[in-house]
């Protein structure tokens, strides 16, 4: 990543809230100007990576060997293959500047691969890179993760979305979901720089538009208080999520 962009990019922000190195001045200053209006989110964007990684986990606990993640950033700080080392991971993103940037990352990493692929249109990963990555997507479990991206989507194309997803796995498979719930409302600054595209949603709402999909006992909680190790993180209730299964 040596090529200076034109336009801050939200998967590299989110890269130098986690303390990586794979962001850029422009990423920064995109960074600290929405943290003038909102607040510190490293903490924030720390603790959803950290749901990330317990219900990867837990998902590997369960059986799960083989990850299909959607809007996948910055490959790096806890991501999945690095949290399940001896799963088979692929990533996927509509960034192609992120997907290159994500191949460099995991250059020589086997059984982990990166490609284009729109959350909004599951179905359109191509078939050949999906069977190259994951071979035994169509006859065992996949766990689905599905973090950061509900909140730009709007109810139809997200219900849509994740009804492909359904269809896209056997039984058995898991999604690790979360989304914005209504923190920042309180923060209207900050909620003018996401645009007009930035959907929160309540959480007794959510659930509706998972379809088909079956939660777990779990239930849809903040982040933090999804079965935690040890005490909770004290962050806002920016992320709500769970685990759903098919």
């Amino acid at each position: 990543m040596t090529t200076e962009p034109q336009a801050p990019s939200t998967a590299r922000m989110i890269d130098y809230w986690l303390g990586g190195n794979r962001h850029h001045p422009i990423d920064v200053a995109a960074a600290q100007a929405f943290e003038g209006a909102y607040g510190p989110c490293a903490e924030i964007f720390r603790s959803l990576r950290a749901f990330s990684g317990r219900a990867a986990r837990q998902l590997a606990a369960e059986g799960v060997d083989q990850f299909l993640v959607f809007g996948a950033g910055i490959p790096a700080q806890g991501n999945v293959h690095e949290t399940v080392p001896d799963a088979r991971v692929l990533y996927t993103d509509v960034d192609p500047e992120i997907v290159a940037a994500g191949r460099e990352l995991l250059a020589g990493r086997p059984g982990v691969d990166y490609v284009l692929g729109d959350a909004a249109n599951p179905r359109g990963i191509d078939p050949a890179a999906l069977d190259r990555a994951l071979p035994d997507h169509a006859t065992r479990p996949v766990g689905l993760i599905f973090l950061g991206l509900a909140a730009f989507l709007d109810d139809a194309t997200l219900a849509r979305a994740l009804d492909e997803m359904y269809d896209l796995v056997p039984a058995g498979s898991r999604l690790a979901f979360d989304f914005d719930a209504m923190e920042l409302s309180a923060y209207p600054e900050a909620l003018a720089m996401m645009g007009p595209g930035f959907h929160m949603r309540e959480p007794a709402d959510f659930g509706k538009l998972l379809g088909r999909w079956q939660l777990t006992a779990d239930g849809i909680v903040p982040v933090a208080d999804w079965r935690p190790d040890g005490t909770p993180e004290q962050v806002p209730d920016a992320f709500w999520g769970g685990i759903a299964i098919k």
